[in-house]
């Protein structure tokens, strides 16, 4: 049986993989594990672990595929990331030295969607305006009045980005009566129809939309799609949702328009991260905020260690790659 490293921390190793999905990994190869505190974000850590592995299992955390650390590792085959975004691991050398990828984002796009859900339903019935006007001492009677609460049945949300997140997303708004506008430029008509949505220009959606929810990738095209001119195009009372990269929205534009108190919206994403402390975001009664824990449900890290066991699984056999990503999806993908 050949060697399998499993670049991960044991904390990281008990969220993705539950006793039967590890013992499952044990049963394709030598598992090797790093030593006790190791720092897998150090090279040289690396090149130890994967000497002589034929796989290399990451997760967050971990150094890249240098060309030192290839060097180390001539029987090196195949990265299984247990996240989504493989960017911070490969290279072009690893590609170039026919190392494949293989990554687990499906698990995590229902965990995604429903926590985009879960904020636009919160917004939608005001529950950060009660909470915040409660918890900071404001009388009864100031916290009852807060703006106008909405429901989602015959709403109509704007969806940017037809991704596996934002299809989990626009299906759950759709089961519960939102009549749900998309705007991605690789979604075709029939694509659309399938879905049961209408596909239109960004401007459109914007200005149409009574929430905006963004699922798109991080992509030249798209960093910064949403400034000063975007957020002005929603009207007053917008509600906007963001589970995907907080470099999708010019962070300075929208603290401006949730300061204005135009619109509100729901933030798991944010180009500070950690969020600092005292970052003003956080005093805002019209900001509903999480720490970047979209995808962190049980079951949505239970599902990508099955995923990658099964692609390390599928690689051994020689068979297809179920989630491969190859170098030339790499630049569209978030």
């Amino acid at each position: 049986m050949g060697v399998i490293a499993v670049a991960a921390p044991p904390a990281l190793r008990e969220l993705f993989f539950d006793a039967a999905a590890w013992e499952a990994l044990g049963s394709l190869g030598r598992l090797r594990l790093p030593p006790a505190g190791a720092d897998l974000g150090d090279e040289a850590v690396l090149a130890r672990l994967v000497a002589d592995a034929e796989v290399v299992v990451t997760s967050w955390g971990c150094a890249p595929l240098s060309t030192a650390v290839l060097a180390a590792a001539p029987r090196l085959r195949l990265l299984a990331h247990t996240g989504a975004s493989v960017k911070p691991f490969v290279t072009a050398d690893s590609f170039a030295r026919g190392v494949r990828v293989t990554q687990a984002g499906d698990a995590m796009a229902y965990a995604v969607g429903e926590q985009a859900l879960a904020l636009t339903l919160a917004l939608l019935h005001g529950v950060h305006r009660f909470d915040h006007a409660l918890r900071t001492g404001v009388d009864w009677a100031t916290a009852k009045a807060g703006p106008p609460r909405r429901e989602l049945r015959g709403a109509v949300v704007g969806v940017v980005g037809a991704s596996r997140t934002g299809r989990a997303y626009l299906a759950l708004v759709r089961a519960l009566g939102a009549r749900v506008l998309v705007v991605d430029p690789y979604l075709s008509a029939e694509e659309a129809a399938a879905l049961g949505v209408e596909r239109v220009g960004l401007d459109e959606l914007l200005a149409g939309s009574l929430v905006v929810s963004l699922h798109a990738p991080v992509l030249p095209a798209t960093v910064g799609m949403i400034g000063a001119r975007e957020l002005a195009r929603m009207p007053a009372g917008t509600l906007l949702v963001n589970t995907a990269r907080s470099t999708l929205v010019d962070g300075a534009a929208l603290l401006a328009a949730l300061r204005s108190g135009r619109i509100d919206a729901a933030l798991d994403v944010f180009d500070e991260e950690p969020l600092p402390v005292g970052h003003p975001f956080r005093g805002l009664p019209n900001a509903l905020l999480t720490p970047h824990e979209a995808a962190g449900t049980v079951e949505s890290r239970r599902r990508a260690g099955a995923i990658v066991v099964a692609e390390v699984d599928r690689f051994l056999r020689g068979e297809a790659l179920r989630h491969e990503v190859r170098p030339e999806l790499l630049d569209s993908t978030g």
